[in-house]
C-alpha cells in the first residue's frame, strides 16, 4: 500500500483549514501559498471533501473553507477516503481474484488483515489530535488578517482648490495685471 500525494495533501491541507478556522474562512490560495500545494490541485481535492460534508465553503469577498464538523469528529479516514484513496495493500485489490481465475494468492489474507489495521489505526486519529500536535510544536498561526473596508458604491469626491482662473477672461485678466 502507497499513500500517494492526494491523501497526503488532503490531509496537510486539512490540517491548515483546522488551525486557521478561528480567523474565518480560509482561503485555497492562502493553503496553497503556506504548504506549497498548487491552487488547482487543492481546487479539485476541497471539491471532493465538500461532496463529503468535511469542509464547507463561503462564496465572495472573505469567502473560503471552513470545516463542515467539529475536528475532533474528523478522523484521517474520514480525509483520505473522502479524496478517493484507496487504502488495500491486496493485489486484487479486496476483488479475492489475485490469481485470477485460479482464486486468491497465498498472502490474501495477510495484506486484508493489514488493510483492516490501517483503516483502524487511520481512524483512530482525529484532525484535532493532528492540529493539537502541531500547536505543542509551537507553530505559529497569524493573527486575523487586517479587516479591509468596504467599498462604497459612490467615489468620495474632494473638494479641489485651483488657484487658477476658471474662465477665459479671468485668464486674460490675470495675464493683464502681470
Amino acid at each position: 500500500m502507497r499513500l500517494t500525494t492526494k491523501g497526503r495533501f488532503a490531509v496537510t491541507a486539512m490540517i491548515d483549514l483546522a488551525l486557521r478556522q478561528n480567523n474565518g474562512p480560509v482561503t485555497l490560495a492562502a493553503i496553497s501559498q503556506r504548504q506549497q500545494i498548487s491552487l488547482s490541485y487543492l481546487e479539485q481535492l476541497f471539491g471532493k471533501l465538500r461532496r463529503h460534508e468535511l469542509v464547507e465553503s463561503t462564496r465572495g469577498p472573505g469567502g473560503g473553507y471552513t470545516l463542515a464538523r467539529k475536528a475532533a469528529d474528523i478522523t484521517v479516514a474520514d480525509i483520505i477516503l473522502s479524496v478517493d484513496e484507496p487504502i488495500d495493500a491486496t493485489q486484487c485489490g479486496g476483488k479475492e481474484n489475485c490469481l485470477g481465475e485460479g482464486g486468491r494468492c497465498m498472502t490474501h489474507e495477510l495484506w486484508a488483515s493489514l488493510n483492516t489495521r490501517m483503516v483502524e489505526f487511520l481512524d483512530s486519529v482525529t484532525l484535532q489530535k493532528l492540529v493539537d500536535d502541531q500547536l505543542a510544536k509551537g507553530i505559529t498561526i497569524e493573527d486575523k488578517p487586517a479587516v479591509k473596508r468596504a467599498i462604497s458604491a459612490a467615489p468620495v469626491v474632494k473638494p479641489v482648490r485651483v488657484n487658477a482662473p476658471n474662465s477665459v477672461f479671468a485668464l486674460g485678466n490675470a495675464f493683464s495685471k502681470s
